[in-house]
């Protein structure tokens, strides 16, 4: 039973013990000062059910918010949409309203034909896949056999074949580039948004450059280290702008 003891006294010496004498003070078991046990004890039951209540509802809240939580999509990056390329070169290439005037009639013509949709969609990269690994591949590697071969007949042959190999890359890129534009014109997708339209252009650029250093070597012979090792940058770049192109392709 809580009790408030509210027994007061003042000691006799402070010379004021008659003023408030003992017996006039209630005693601590008089029942003004009494707290109803009974009342206590159902205070106390209500805060604690109500904790509990309260506790018992935050915790279905939260077991429905993890029922009703949507499970993580899968993440994936791809290669045509990370690169930053398309926004520093967009001002130097061609507008794409006036290529797609330009190739209209022939995209409604290949339409036309009613060719398979996988021919349409894969037929271009798997050319200049051929082009690349078949002519660019070899032709690197007779490139270096003329810089490092000691058998003077290999030497001239890989001088004769290697010239023609990568200029004939050059010419198959430079046409398979209308190839891809048309590929994209004919499934409705943009042309010059994506970084596989510009490594290809970037790589023809280059490829115009390396075609001229030959016709410079007799003035300069120190060109050749130059046409090596930018040789080697482009197939490189090739290799990129392939990768690329056949993220793009899985794209849509």
């Amino acid at each position: 039973m809580a009790v408030v003891n509210a027994s007061f006294a003042l000691s006799p010496r402070s010379g004021c013990a008659s003023l408030f004498p003992l017996s006039s003070i209630p005693s601590a078991s008089s029942s003004f000062f009494r707290i109803p046990s009974g009342s206590q004890n159902f205070n106390t039951r209500s805060l604690l059910s109500s904790v509990a209540t309260k506790n018992e509802l935050i915790e279905a809240v939260d077991n429905r918010t993890e029922e009703t939580k949507l499970p993580d999509e899968p993440r994936e990056t791809l290669l045509y949409s990370f690169s930053p390329l398309p926004l520093l070169f967009v001002t130097a290439l061609p507008g794409a309203a006036a290529m797609r005037s330009l190739f209209g009639p022939f995209v409604e013509l290949v339409k036309s034909w009613n060719l398979p949709d996988w021919l349409v969609h894969w037929g271009h990269p798997g050319n200049m896949a051929v082009v690349l690994f078949a002519m660019g591949g070899y032709g690197t590697y007779l490139g270096f056999r003329i810089r490092y071969s000691d058998d003077a007949e290999e030497k001239a042959k890989a001088k004769d074949l290697h010239p023609k190999l990568l200029g004939g890359m050059f010419f198959f890129f430079a046409l398979g580039a209308t190839g891809g534009i048309t590929s994209l014109l004919t499934s409705d997708k943009p042309i010059f948004e994506s970084p596989h339209a510009v490594t290809g252009f970037i790589g023809l650029a280059l490829l115009t450059i390396q075609t001229i250093l030959p016709a410079l070597f007799e003035g300069n012979p120190g060109l050749r280290n130059v046409h090596g090792i930018l040789g080697s940058g482009i197939m490189t770049l090739f290799l990129i702008h392939a990768a690329l192109g056949f993220q793009l392709g899985l794209s849509y």
